[in-house]
């Protein structure tokens, strides 16, 4: 596939607030491990091959196991996720996947027992943004060159 349009050249001040938001999640007190896991589970339920890539060699960086990288797409049948991971994921399919049903209120409560609110508030902004990146990526054929 041949990359459709470059929106960070087209809208450069949008892409610039996008990064903005980055910048600022880079500063959240979520451990950088998990951060990679939300944005690569989020990544293979959008079918974003480039963040896919992107963020599983990120994850690896930050010290996460193959093996639990490979086990993701199944994370609630797998034991090499801990309960706040599973906590974090969940949050991760149902805010991607909000038309669903939306973020329930066990998923919620769940997420409580193992974040506090601003850790919470952060999980959904960082949710956000990978939807979006996704999203542009998707839509635009975006693909690491080799």
């Amino acid at each position: 596939m041949k990359t459709r349009i470059q929106i960070g050249q087209l809208e450069p001040k949008a892409y610039d607030a996008m990064m903005a938001m980055e910048k600022y999640l880079s500063t959240s007190t979520l451990n950088p491990a998990l951060t990679e896991l939300i944005r690569l589970r989020a990544s293979q339920i959008n079918g974003c091959a480039f963040c896919i890539e992107l963020h599983s060699s990120t994850a690896l960086k930050h010290g996460e196991s193959q093996n639990k990288l490979f086990a993701l797409s199944a994370w609630w049948e797998s034991p090499l996720f801990s309960e706040q991971e599973k906590a974090a994921l969940s949050m991760t399919d149902e805010i991607t996947l909000i038309s669903k049903n939306g973020l329930r209120d066990e998923t919620f409560a769940k997420a409580k027992k193992h974040f506090n609110d601003n850790e919470i508030a952060q999980m959904i902004m960082l949710i956000g943004l990978i939807n979006t990146w996704n999203r542009m990526a998707v839509s635009t054929h975006m693909y690491h060159e080799k």
